[in-house]
């Protein structure tokens, strides 16, 4: 049994002691951050982890929280201090009067910003300011924006918490991302806005799949397309139904798997790109990509043709998405027997991977069997 919840997390990532200090010292000089050296680092982590003593300073609790993808809570680190006080709140009150249109806009830029970052680099050192971007605007609307204002400022708010939620689930943190479907559902209704809450509500599933609840998760596929109906933009019903073909792939129901993507495909505009939803992307490659992760899933022997043709095309800015196509070749080679093939695949997608710190498909390349001799052995 772990000493500490830091060092709990830590061994449910799959990270050694060192690991977790490189992490901390190039994480401190990506974001400008003096800290002790390596040999002290060493010492301070084992007292820390094996609660000798609390972790120092606000910067090594950040530190902490970036590179593990966890909150203080998860971490156990004492939670910030909060004042109550009539003063502070008269504060929060007259800060909450001055929110606009502007102070809006800046908020969905911010989390438009984010999401560039998230694609590029994964979400290291995304979710801890996503929390604190939550926490702002959560409490600007617990203290009073009017009407108008209040639904736009919900819409972002649901934006930020499925974004974080992704996120969370990246980094195998499946609580967290629980909870921020479930603030993101919830703003999602305030905000008045079906689409968001169709959407929250299909992205929730997939924490279901990664929780083995594959029958739960397809329930709220079906309720998540129920939502939506024809009152959305083809570009969200095309999506959803993608999403609950990987529901259905993950379950093993290849009929249905391929009736989803098929509907997907009738489904996706011309021109998909869509302003008012900027968090999809259908158009060029990444339908085929996902429709290539469901076939690898089911285990079908056109996974590979099509994953092929389709890696050259996924834009450089998508590096998840590359490492996801990547584990895909490297279990669709694994099934079909190529052992050479997989292990390539599986060292590219490894190196990408822990390059994001993309815990969830570095966990799904834990779960490759490289054959040999037409027999099925582990390891890679």
């Amino acid at each position: 049994m772990a000493a500490t919840q830091l060092q709990a997390v830590r061994k449910l990532l799959g990270y050694s002691a060192d690991n977790v200090i490189t992490m901390l010292i190039k994480r401190a000089a990506m974001i400008g951050e003096p800290i002790m050296t390596r040999a002290s680092l060493k010492t301070k982590l084992s007292r820390w982890e094996n609660g000798h003593e609390p972790v120092s300073g606000d910067i090594y609790q950040r530190l902490f929280r970036d590179v593990l993808g966890r909150t203080n809570e998860e971490l156990g680190f004492p939670p910030e201090l909060q004042d109550d006080g009539a003063a502070e709140l008269r504060s929060r009150l007259a800060v909450a009067r001055t929110v606009d249109a502007t102070t809006v806009e800046i908020f969905r830029r911010q989390v438009d910003d984010a999401r560039h970052v998230d694609r590029r680099f994964g979400g290291i050192s995304l979710l801890d300011q996503l929390r604190g971007q939550i926490s702002q605007i959560e409490d600007l609307l617990r203290h009073g924006p009017q009407r108008g204002q209040r639904e736009q400022l919900a819409a972002v708010l649901t934006e930020a918490s499925t974004l974080a939620g992704w996120e969370s689930l990246d980094r195998n943190a499946i609580r967290q991302a629980w909870d921020h479907y479930e603030r993101a559902k919830t703003a999602a209704r305030e905000a008045g806005s079906t689409a968001l809450l169709a959407h929250a509500t299909a992205e929730q599933a997939f924490v279901l799949i990664d929780l083995g609840e594959f029958r739960s998760a397809l329930d709220q596929f079906a309720e998540a397309r129920k939502l939506a109906g024809n009152d959305v933009t083809p570009l969200l019903r095309a999506w959803l139904a993608a999403a609950q073909g990987e529901g259905y792939a993950v379950a093993g129901h290849h009929d249905q798997t391929q009736e989803c993507f098929d509907n997907a495909k009738s489904l996706l505009p011309a021109n998909p790109p869509d302003s008012s939803l900027p968090f999809l992307f259908l158009g060029d490659s990444h339908l085929d990509r996902w429709h290539g992760n469901a076939l690898a899933r089911l285990g079908d022997p056109m996974a590979i043709e099509h994953l092929t043709a389709t890696l050259s095309r996924i834009p450089q800015e998508f590096t998840r998405s590359r490492v996801g196509m990547l584990v895909d070749l490297a279990l669709a080679h694994a099934s079909a027997g190529n052992r050479e093939a997989a292990r390539s695949f599986s060292q590219q997608a490894r190196r990408l991977g822990q390059q994001i710190k993309s815990d969830r498909q570095l966990r799904r390349l834990d779960q490759l069997i490289l054959p040999v001799r037409n027999s099925p052995i582990a390891g890679v």
